[in-house]
């Protein structure tokens, strides 16, 4: 009993080069037992080793005063960029209001004068055909026809005009109304001009001639002038906006024969329509009606 105490409280060396010895879990026996211990052992040699995985972090860091030079620096360009866009856009406004006015004081002057001189001549030639009491019916029922039908004839007159001369041996002319413009007028406004010259001549003889004859010249000189001014409001101020035009552009079918002239320009149909007034109609018969609705989507939309 004595030598058994003795043995057991025996200590020994402690090897520092060998690994710690693992205390017993607190469940497990303080009894040795040879057999749990070999199978231990055993389990513990035959199991591979563990292998540890690890990662490294790299942190970047950023100079802020680099970050805030370049910041600094972007701004500054962007506002000089701005800055000379907006001058560009500013000055290409500007000169696009002036050259809007000149050609609205130039549709003005020339539309009140023609108006003016075309009511003045329709009035004191109805009341030199009045004077000694004989109403001249023929005279006046032709001229009253001729005005609406010479109306009805430029309308085609300008379509075959358009399409065979201006799109062919006149181009070099016309080619300016399909560019963009630059400045108040252009090569093409000469056709205006070149109708108006017949029309004057027409009223004229008629103005200072009685009779038949120079009743209808004088009712086709009218009509000329009818169908120019309103070419010019609807075409010039409605779709190229050369002029504000009011509430025109609030008529539905102005509204449709703008969005089909602008087709004309878009040449989705081969140019077609190359009438005015009867332009939704020439789309409508080589099928551009969808294209036609969604132009006039698109212009009511832009609210042009």
């Amino acid at each position: 009993m004595a030598a058994g105490l003795s043995t057991a409280a025996t200590l020994k060396p402690y090897n520092l080069l060998q690994p710690p010895i693992s205390l017993p879990k607190p469940n497990q026996s303080l009894f040795f037992h040879p057999l749990k211990s070999f199978h231990r052992s055993t389990i513990l040699r035959l199991r591979p080793p563990r292998r540890t995985s690890g990662f490294s972090v790299y942190v970047l860091t950023e100079d802020p005063k680099r970050n805030l030079q370049i910041k600094t620096n972007e701004k500054e360009e962007q506002e000089v960029n701005s800055g000379s866009v907006s001058a560009g856009v500013e000055e290409k406004l500007a000169r696009k209001r002036s050259q809007r006015f000149t050609y609205l004081v130039a549709a003005v002057m020339s539309s009140f004068g023609i108006t003016s001189m075309a009511v003045f001549a329709v009035y004191y030639r109805f009341s030199w055909q009045m004077e000694g009491g004989d109403f001249p019916w023929s005279e006046m029922l032709g001229t009253f026809s001729l005005s609406v039908g010479a109306v009805v004839a430029m309308e085609f007159w300008a379509r075959w005009a358009h399409r065979a001369l201006w799109h062919a041996s006149l181009w070099h002319m016309h080619e300016s109304h399909h560019r963009p413009r630059e400045g108040p007028f252009e090569l093409n406004d000469v056709f205006a001009i070149v109708n108006a010259v017949p029309a004057i001549a027409l009223l004229s003889y008629g103005f200072f001639h009685k009779g038949l004859v120079p009743g209808l010249c004088f009712g086709a000189g009218l009509g000329i002038t009818v169908f120019g001014m309103a070419y010019m409001f609807v075409h010039d101020g409605l779709v190229h906006k050369r002029f504000p035009v009011g509430p025109i552009a609030n008529v539905p079918y102005f509204r449709r024969v703008a969005a089909a002239h602008q087709l004309h320009h878009t040449d989705k149909f081969n140019g077609v329509p190359y009438g005015l007034f009867l332009g939704p109609r020439e789309l409508e018969e080589v099928g551009g009606v969808e294209e036609l609705e969604k132009e006039i989507s698109r212009r009511i939309r832009s609210g042009s």
